[in-house]
């Protein structure tokens, strides 16, 4: 039996990277798609080609949409990066690395792939539980958005497809995920979490993400395969 096509999102993170293999696990045939919208951390861009190689995608694409233009976050503007946060404090608010309407973004662009290529399912990495809280990371936003996609497209309106949205990872902890990318083998020394990485790209450590993705290492009882920069 042939197997399905399915759009992921693959940022390069950890994250996506789970959701690919999970994906891959679950029969999907991928097409990855990749944004470059203007991230200062832009060694994720080289991790995703690394994770789309290793997992075996069809197609890979790279998309330029540079949110750096309006700025408004600390992942595309001068403003720094938060360091040291405790986990707790993450959990409060929307932080600055939030880019303002980024997945809505996203997802359009992986509709868009998706309705070409004929794929009717869509995979995103996104978190609820053990991630800042960012509002199109949500449950019911992915509810909105695929009631969305059904009814903006040619696929949706003439009845050729029905487009369902993937989260896999959304009420999973960091810990949970690791753990079950571990049993799919995938190679998280290929990915990038990194908010704020040296110009090698080497982790700092510090940043939201990278505290998030230590302590998801800890509790799942694995040793990160990536290097951090001392501090």
């Amino acid at each position: 039996m042939p197997s399905i096509s399915a759009v992921i999102l693959l940022s390069g993170g950890l994250d996506s990277a789970t959701t690919a293999a999970i994906a891959r696990s679950q029969g999907f045939e991928l097409f990855a798609l990749t944004v470059d919208y203007g991230q200062r951390h832009r060694h994720e861009l080289s991790a995703a080609a690394w994770v789309a190689r290793a997992i075996g995608v069809r197609r890979h694409v790279f998309v330029p949409v540079d949110l750096s233009l309006f700025g408004g976050s600390a992942l595309t503007d001068a403003i720094e990066v938060p360091k040291d946060r405790p986990i707790d404090e993450m959990a409060q608010g929307i932080p600055i690395t939030y880019v303002p309407a980024r997945n809505t973004v996203l997802l359009a662009l992986a509709l868009g792939y998706a309705e070409t290529v004929g794929a009717s399912d869509l995979f995103l990495g996104v978190n609820a539980v053990d991630y800042s809280g960012y509002p199109d990371c949500r449950p019911d936003y992915l509810a909105k958005f695929a009631e969305l996609a059904n009814l903006a497209t040619k696929a949706g309106v003439e009845g050729v497809s029905r487009f369902t949205i993937h989260a896999p990872l959304i009420d999973l902890t960091k810990a949970q995920i690791i753990r079950r990318g571990m049993e799919l083998g995938v190679d998280y020394g290929l990915t990038h979490s990194c908010y704020d990485p040296d110009e090698r790209g080497t982790s700092c450590g510090r940043c939201d993400a990278c505290r998030l993705r230590l302590r998801g290492f800890a509790e799942a009882g694995f040793q990160d395969p990536l290097p951090y920069q001392p501090f």
